[in-house]
């Protein structure tokens, strides 16, 4: 008898919060995800071009690689205008060996490699950019890739997209379990910009080259933290 009083004591002390501790307890609530996806043409494109040159020498090489890159930058001037953006993204100038299977490292030469990159915003001339900088010198496409030059109205109709599937979402997973949506206490996002590739088709000698660009794929993400109702 003594034993099951102490014992009724103990759970009883421990249900009892110290004193100046209160307790608290949070609604039910439902996460929920969305994607939203908008698929836009691109409205510009970023172009590498790049010159390698081998040459016995480190001089030889240099010199030889900055003639015709000072070429592919006048031509690319020339067709896209003097506005146009054009930088240089890479540079490297290496020694160049071969090894024997019994010996030291003999050294063959040189090799430059320096890439440019203009940003084209008349896609219609991507073709005739890569062709003049090719009969400039260039000997590398080194890449070419396409984008938004605004992708806030895109990204915005992804999120309205995103969200309205989350909302929905919501609301199927709280019928489920026989309750209702009350008032989103969190909402989160996230974007993605997906190029599609680039075509590039072979020419005839003389014919301009063919470039496809393809649609941008914009998706967004986004989840919502909403509590549920009887």
């Amino acid at each position: 008898m003594q034993q099951g009083l102490l014992s009724s004591v103990a759970l009883l002390l421990i249900a009892v919060p110290a004193p100046g501790q209160t307790t608290t307890s949070r609604a039910p609530f439902v996460l929920a995800m969305g994607t939203g996806t908008v698929s836009i043409q691109p409205d510009e494109a970023t172009l590498d071009l790049s010159v390698v040159t081998l040459a016995q020498t480190a001089t030889a090489a240099s010199s030889q690689n900055a003639t015709q890159v000072t070429s592919v930058i006048g031509a690319l001037t020339s067709l896209l205008g003097s506005t146009a953006s054009i930088k240089t993204v890479s540079y490297s100038l290496v020694a160049n060996y071969t090894y024997p299977a019994n010996g030291l490292p003999v050294l063959t030469g040189y090799t430059a490699n320096n890439t440019v990159e203009a940003a084209i915003t008349n896609l219609g001339a991507i073709g005739q950019a890569i062709d003049a900088g090719i009969q400039a010198g260039a000997n590398q496409v080194a890449g070419l890739t396409f984008g938004l030059q605004d992708d806030s109205q895109a990204r915005s109709q992804a999120l309205k997209l995103a969200t309205a599937q989350a909302s929905a979402n919501a609301t199927s997973m709280a019928g489920g379990v026989g309750m209702h949506t009350g008032a989103v206490q969190v909402i989160s996002e996230g974007s993605t910009v997906t190029p599609s590739p680039a075509g590039i088709a072979g020419t005839a000698a003389g014919t301009p080259t063919p470039i496809l660009s393809g649609n941008l794929t914009i998706q967004a993400t986004v989840t919502l933290e909403v509590t549920l109702t009887q």
